[in-house]
């Protein structure tokens, strides 16, 4: 049985329990997401594949015999938002974890009180990288992973030589074109342009004027994930701009929501929904069985929400206690075989990911057009 209740009005508590189910206190797993603003194109995905984490949890008989409870917050996708919905979540709900899809404006926000509160915090958004935190984790992945492949194509494969770099005016859109701008010109390339927009900006067009008359062999963009994407792309197409674009930040439910504008973009993604394994088979059925035609795609942001709650599963199960130090020890010693496949938070408290470089059909479907074994994540925390 599934029960929604309002929770202050800011959370939205799931509590997911099995008939014949123990009367003990549940754990509760604590949720910020951007349900509205920037990243709200992206969160029904995210609290999709919690709920069905949580169903499959409990139904095995939750976790150390304790049913799990999803305690779902709005933070708006930005800064005030977060701090609310952070605060909110630890201090009144007294969540056991915080695992959260967030903009990195969001995380940044929240991590004041993740510290204070010395509270594990689970970090499943692709992020600019280098942002570290005792109790931070994070299994998604960070500019060295993703950006190379991309990049790499473009110039050895697609001949281009001059890229312009479009982005969100926020930490996570500046620091992944900081680094793609750093390796386009150790490839040998030359950036023509960089221009950002804020996160809620809607009209491209000054921006696009400027990249017809640079004439750029490639585009290659970094928008807060949702709204921004669809909006630039179906703005770009518009203009009339014909050169390989490559979208840093565009997940594959997104691309499929643009329709046909997002055909022929390049995207780097640890997760597709075309992964052929028995884990993402079954993923991607249980999905389906549970949600049916309100399924969201899953996709890069949604994926490592899910398997990042059983990354604390079986973190607490290792430590054989809820208590936040124990499972903050246990966190990287653990690893759990998902629809990406093994995932470790083992290195800096991040994890190396299979990468696949991909490119958006007509039917919004991605072909895969490389796949990267085991990539490094690079320095990014050394001081863990």
């Amino acid at each position: 049985m599934r029960n929604l209740t309002l929770a202050s009005g800011l959370a939205l508590t799931l509590a997911f329990t099995t008939s014949g189910a123990a009367q003990e206190e549940p754990i509760k797993i604590g949720i910020p997401v951007g349900l509205s603003g920037a990243n709200s194109v992206v969160a029904p995905s995210v609290v999709q594949s919690s709920e069905l984490a949580a169903q499959e949890i409990n139904e095995a008989g939750g976790i150390l015999g304790r049913q799990v409870e999803l305690v779902v917050a709005d933070d708006g996708s930005g800064a005030q938002g977060a701090q609310r919905a952070f605060d909110s979540l630890v201090y009144q709900d007294e969540v056991d974890v915080l695992i959260s899809m967030e903009t990195s404006a969001a995380r940044n926000a929240g991590l004041p009180i993740v510290n204070r509160s010395e509270t594990p915090y689970i970090y499943t958004s692709f992020y600019e990288g280098r942002s570290c935190s005792p109790y931070m984790f994070v299994n998604a992945w960070v500019p060295e992973q993703q950006v190379t492949p991309v990049v790499d194509h473009f110039v050895n494969e697609l001949d281009a030589q001059t890229f312009y770099l479009i982005g969100s005016d926020y930490e996570f859109g500046r620091g992944m074109l900081e680094f793609t701008r750093q390796y386009i010109e150790e490839s040998g390339g030359e950036v023509l342009g960089e221009e950002y927009l804020p996160m809620d900006a809607s009209d491209w067009t000054p921006i696009l004027s400027d990249v017809r008359s640079k004439a750029p062999d490639a585009v290659i963009t970094s928008t807060a994930g949702g709204a921004p994407n669809v909006t630039l792309t179906k703005q770009m197409r518009n203009s009339g701009i014909d050169v390989p674009y490559g979208n840093l930040a565009v997940d594959e439910g997104t691309a499929g929501n643009m329709g046909s504008d997002a055909t022929g973009i390049y995207i780097s993604q640890s997760y597709l929904t075309g992964i052929e394994s028995e884990e993402n088979a079954a993923f991607l059925s249980a999905m389906d069985e549970k949600f049916g035609s309100a399924l969201e795609t899953p996709n890069d942001l949604s994926v490592p929400q899910y398997e990042a709650i059983y990354l604390y599963k079986a973190a607490v199960e290792q430590a054989g206690t809820t208590d936040k130090a124990a499972v903050i020890e246990a966190l990287p010693q653990v690893s759990y075989k998902g629809p990406r496949g093994d995932i470790q938070m083992n290195v800096q408290h991040h994890t190396p990911l299979t990468m696949y470089l991909g490119q958006v059909e007509e039917d919004g479907s991605v072909s895969v057009i490389q796949r990267f074994e085991d990539v490094d994540p690079g320095e990014q925390c050394p001081n863990l």
